[in-house]
């Protein structure tokens, strides 16, 4: 239910705003979310002792913006006390730009280093399936073989040589 309040929250975000703004404000409340992961501040905002002003005034304390419309933004979250909404708001409205820039960024995990121009060729590839630009970010850990997640798209795709192992057994046992 609060991904489907939070996608009117964004949808009346982005008919207020210009294009050129929804990144600013995009990187003002993606500061905001940083501030969910810790359990004090979470314990204020969620705390009906607490007033609207107090909430109000921790919140736009966080981030220093003249930004009238992410201060009213935030404002009216407040005065609705939906503050708590503000991670799922942060990740609806990148969906959203995403969406409408035909832009979408993923990751590549592994458990080796990949190199600039595989990951150039991985993301023309992903570009030029889908039709939409796509970024994607190589991280190292122990994931055993190559996995590309694009959540936005609702793609992973992975190459596990655990897998590979299983399915080259299955077969050479089939042969026989």
């Amino acid at each position: 239910m609060s991904s489907a309040i939070a996608k009117k929250y964004v949808n009346a975000l982005m008919s207020s705003c210009k294009d050129n703004e929804l990144p600013e404000i995009y990187t003002l409340l993606n500061e905001l979310v940083k501030a969910f992961e810790i359990d004090k501040f979470n314990n204020i905002v969620l705390s009906p002792d607490v007033s609207l002003k107090d909430k109000e005034n921790l919140t736009l304390s966080l981030v220093e913006t003249k930004n009238i419309k992410f201060q009213n933004f935030i404002r009216l979250l407040n005065s609705n006390d939906r503050l708590k909404l503000i991670p799922t708001i942060t990740k609806e409205l990148k969906y959203q730009v995403s969406l409408k820039n035909n832009t979408f960024e993923g990751e590549i995990s592994s458990s080796f280093e990949i190199t600039k121009e595989q990951i150039a060729t991985l993301e023309a590839n992903f570009s030029k399936k889908f039709n939409a630009q796509v970024k994607l970010k190589s991280i190292v850990n122990n994931y055993p073989g190559i996995k590309v997640q694009l959540d936005d798209l609702g793609v992973e795709v992975s190459f596990s040589l655990e897998r590979l192992k299983a399915q080259l057994s299955e077969h050479i046992l089939k042969a026989i």
